[in-house]
């Protein structure tokens, strides 16, 4: 047997030897390969005058047809076929300096030269950048070959690999003349992935239980447990949350509290249940234009999701202008929805057409057109707003529906939808201004005696009553609304309540779009101001000729008029609120160029002919198969969560001037396999890469693997990435047994130093949470933007005012002095050298303990050493000042000098880089 294998092996190897010496023969010359090599070249040499920015002397290669054109001079820049007839080449080569390219930049080398002239004699082949294209599934590499006779036998490669991540790891390696790492011992491995899959280290029963555990699946099983915590769901909300710019505040000066908790909660469920990521997405983008629940309304899971787009900043700085705000969060969810989903850098088509990937200025418009019609106006209250009612006022909520449902059904979801987001209407700052008016609450209309304003073009074919929030300390002011003119027939006149209230007046039935100009007369308190919010043209509700209807009018106008807990959501504007869209010449939001419709780049797949355009046609464009982009950026995006660098490094930047992929056959890989198989599954696709022995590596090295890939970019090592933030924290509190499990709600205020928030306009203060609101994860603390929570910022947490895709990890003294002197960190060591002293007799024992709690590993003796003479230096202190105790000891009852000595030491092992970094 042994020798038929044997005799079989070399007769495929003397195939194999015969087929290497017969291909050698034929290679025909290489092509110039466009996107690797020409490329670059032109990006680096010649975008910058002839690109999307510029095009000096009217010659652009930024698109295929403009090289081929003739450029102001009249000469082709490229003519295809032959390099000495394009002018590009000639002036390349020119000695003459006003002719010479590039014009005061640095020369071409000799290199590039003969790959431009090689590419334009090969025909001047032009090619889409490689993250542009679809997706295809590559094929697995084999792991057959000479060394195992082509599968016969089972090498030390075979035997390694895991999953086909493994086969394409192996592939670079091998090419790079590098070998794989042995795999991280348990303890390490249960807390790299535990740290990974949950952000929270793993027990000291689950690092013995996995260690002890001699089944050939101990790892799966950490790995499924680990993806049924609740704690996986909070650790990607982390991520999630910078994607999102989430905050607690609305941003810019003035930076006030805004409720948002509920969009928070909904990510960290989205997570737990492993919703898939298309739907993720879907519900984000476009959930208010979903699915409707029994009442017409959508539902309200997809309502709260549309809270994405609305972490956008509102600037309430008096004097401001809400239409060039209003603008600006419209651009902002076009660039954060390009960089999140599509990982390109978007931003700049808003001035111009990109200056390095074919995509013109236009586009940018025509994808801001799907956004365009969001109800919110930077109004200071930020409308639209979704309504939670509780208690009386949603019994008064159901009254009104179920009269609805009695009386005229197919009323119930305009009144159902007015009740949940007061949509539509018209905010006041769109009143035009006449006599004795102004802006009051930076955003509203005021009004005083014999002042007047105009409303224009309103419909009021359907409307018999005027809805309007109104407030005054005037009595017996009296608001008239006149037709078409100042003077006009009276519409309705309405008694102005002494109070901030919603009221309902009637109004004559009148058919058509008319000017409706607003009058007030306050005779008794002439200099008081009546404040105008917002006004809304509606039916009547049904049923007015029954005895009860009253009642329910009162019911309407009382829930309307409640102060509900809200949060900010999108709401599409149609009919008369849907709104143009133009181009803005240069950029600027002040001189509109053409009108545009909502369209996606041609650059990508077009939208199918039958999608609807808008945002579902435009959230189902992005995750659709066709589109050759999500797949990629939303793996590479995990993955670099994982390995502490992407298969594409810049993550938010998936264009030509990005880096380019380590490994791109792996990446399309893990794409179509998302997206295929895994019916995108994160938890699946997390599955993949976490089980991979690639991933399990050890991140130990040596000296040949720090000299050939010194950043591990090829993967010869396991990952060695400092914690995040967030992470950092967490892990203190779990290892000192301070952290809170409780889950959801508004956002907790833990210690930081005082007069961190400087509030002049809301004098709001950082309240300290009590109980175990204190010990929450970082996920729920309370994050406002001009002031984040100080510690995390020194971990590189972002401050949220825009998306930001990735962390840049630092290294800075600050974070040595956080996690010495943050009250946090104090208490969780005080609480960890308590936990220590239960474990151990002596000092010795003690502090072993508390490394093994901290890092599960066995601390080496110079390293005790050095902890003991800590322990030992700062007992004798204490014991020469009892008294100082007490300021290390500030949160338990005990007082001893001993305890302290052990909080001290238990600091700085929290301090340690192999505790604050996942190894």
């Amino acid at each position: 047997m042994l020798s038929n294998r044997i005799f079989i092996g070399a007769g495929i190897l003397i195939i194999a030897v015969s087929s290497f010496f017969w291909l050698s023969g034929s290679l025909a010359p290489s092509s110039v390969d466009y996107n690797t090599e020409v490329k670059p070249i032109l990006n680096k040499h010649c975008m910058g005058c002839h690109g999307g920015v510029k095009k000096a002397g009217d010659v652009s290669f930024l698109f295929e047809h403009e090289m081929l054109e003739p450029g102001k001079s009249g000469k082709i820049p490229v003519v295809r076929g032959d390099a000495d007839a394009s002018e590009m080449i000639r002036r390349i080569l020119s000695d003459d300096p006003d002719e010479k390219m590039p014009k005061n930049g640095t020369p071409l080398k000799e290199e590039e030269i003969d790959i431009l002239k090689k590419w334009i004699n090969q025909g001047a082949k032009w090619e889409t950048h490689w993250s542009y294209k679809k997706i295809e599934k590559p094929d697995v590499p084999s792991l057959n070959g000479f060394s195992n006779l082509f599968g016969l036998f089972d090498n030390e490669e075979k035997k390694w690999a895991t999953n086909e991540i493994d086969h394409f790891v192996l592939e670079k390696l091998k090419d790079k003349g590098l070998h794989v790492s042995a795999e991280a011992d348990r303890a390490t491995l249960i807390r790299r992935v535990s740290l990974d899959l949950t952000g929270l280290p793993p027990t000291e029963k689950q690092v013995a239980d996995f260690i002890n555990d001699k089944s050939e699946n101990a790892y799966g099983k950490v790995v499924d447990r680990l993806l049924k915590s609740p704690a996986y769901g909070e650790r990607w909300t982390s991520m999630w949350m910078d994607l999102a710019r989430y905050a607690d505040t609305k941003g810019y000066e003035s930076d006030g509290g805004r409720t948002m908790w509920r969009y928070r909660d909904y990510v960290v469920k989205s997570f737990n249940e492993d919703k898939p990521f298309d739907q993720f997405t879907i519900e984000q983008l476009a959930g208010d234009l979903l699915q409707k629940d029994k009442d017409g309304f959508p539902l309200e899971e997809n309502m709260i999701a549309t809270g994405y787009h609305r972490n956008t900043m509102t600037n309430n700085e008096g004097g401001t202008d809400d239409e060039e705000f209003r603008t600006a969060a419209q651009i902002d969810r076009v660039n954060t929805t390009w960089e999140v989903w599509q990982g390109t850098t978007f931003a700049c088509i808003q001035c111009h057409s990109h200056p390095y990937d074919p995509i013109p200025h236009e586009d940018y418009y025509k994808y801001m057109a799907f956004f365009n019609n969001t109800r919110d106006e930077d109004v200071w209250d930020e409308w639209p707003k979704m309504r939670f009612y509780k208690g009386e006022d949603s019994v008064r909520v159901e009254r009104v529906k179920s009269w609805i449902r009695q009386n005229k059904p197919e009323q119930l979801p305009q009144v159902t939808q007015f009740m949940k987001v007061m949509e539509p209407k018209i905010n006041a700052h769109n009143f035009v201004k006449g006599n004795q008016s102004t802006v009051l609450l930076i955003s509203y209309y005021g009004v005083k005696n014999n002042g007047n304003a105009r409303i224009a073009q309103v419909d009021l074919s359907e409307a018999d009553n005027v809805v309007m929030n109104v407030s005054t300390k005037a009595q017996n002011a009296v608001l008239s609304l006149h037709l078409d003119k100042l003077d006009g027939p009276v519409i309705s006149q309405i008694r102005v309540p002494a109070r901030d209230s919603v009221i309902i007046a009637p109004l004559t039935k009148m058919p058509g779009k008319h000017d409706i100009f607003l009058s007030l007369k306050s005779p008794k308190n002439p200099e008081e101001w009546v404040r105008i919010t917002w006004m809304s043209f509606q039916k009547a509700l049904p049923g007015q000729d029954k005895p009860e209807y009253n009642n329910i009018v009162a019911d309407y106008a009382t829930v309307l008029t409640r102060q509900t807990e809200s949060m900010p959501v999108i709401w599409e504007g149609k009919g008369d609120f849907a709104r143009k869209t133009n181009v803005f010449v240069r950029g600027n939001w002040m001189v509109k160029g053409a009108e545009v419709k909502p369209d996606v780049p041609k650059l990508l797949a077009p939208m199918p002919k039958d999608a609807p355009r808008d945002r579902v046609g435009l959230a189902k464009w992005i995750v659709s198969r066709d589109n050759a982009l999500t797949s990629r950026v939303i793996v590479n995006r995990f993955w670099e969560q994982l390995f502490g660098k992407g298969i594409v490094e810049t993550v938010e930047d998936f264009g030509s001037q990005g880096a380019e992929p380590t490994h791109p056959e792996l990446l399309d890989w893990l794409a179509v396999k998302f997206m295929e198989e895994d019916k995108w599954s994160i938890k699946k696709m997390l599955k993949t890469i976490v089980m991979s022995s690639t991933y399990r590596q050890s991140s130990k090295t040596d000296e040949n693997k720090l000299e050939k890939d010194p950043y591990n970019i090829w993967i010869s090592r396991g990952p060695r990435v400092r914690l995040s933030a967030e992470q950092v924290r967490d892990q203190a509190l779990a290892c000192s047994g301070l952290i809170s499990d409780k889950m959801y709600g508004p956002g907790v205020m833990p210690p930081q130093p005082d007069k961190i928030w400087q509030s002049p306009y809301s004098g709001e203060k950082w309240v300290l949470s009590e109980g175990e609101d204190r010990y929450r994860r970082g996920v729920y603390t309370y994050w406002k933007r001009t002031a984040p929570y100080p510690s995390m910022v020194t971990f590189d947490a972002p401050s949220r005012e825009f998306c930001q895709s990735r962390r840049i990890l630092t290294n800075t003294p600050l974070q040595a002095l956080v996690t010495l002197n943050d009250p946090v960190y104090l208490e969780a060591a005080e609480k960890l050298a308590t936990r220590m002293q239960q474990r151990g007799k002596t000092p010795e024992q003690q502090l072993k303990e508390g490394y093994r709690m901290l890092t599960f590993q066995n601390i080496e003796q110079k390293n005790l050493n050095v902890l003991v003479k800590v322990y030992k230096q700062a007992l004798d202190a204490y014991k020469k000042k009892p008294v100082e105790a007490d300021s290390i000891l500030a949160y338990g009852k005990e007082r001893t000098p001993e305890l302290a000595a052990l909080t001290i030491s238990a600091n700085v092992m929290l301090n340690l880089d192999n505790v604050i970094t996942k190894e």
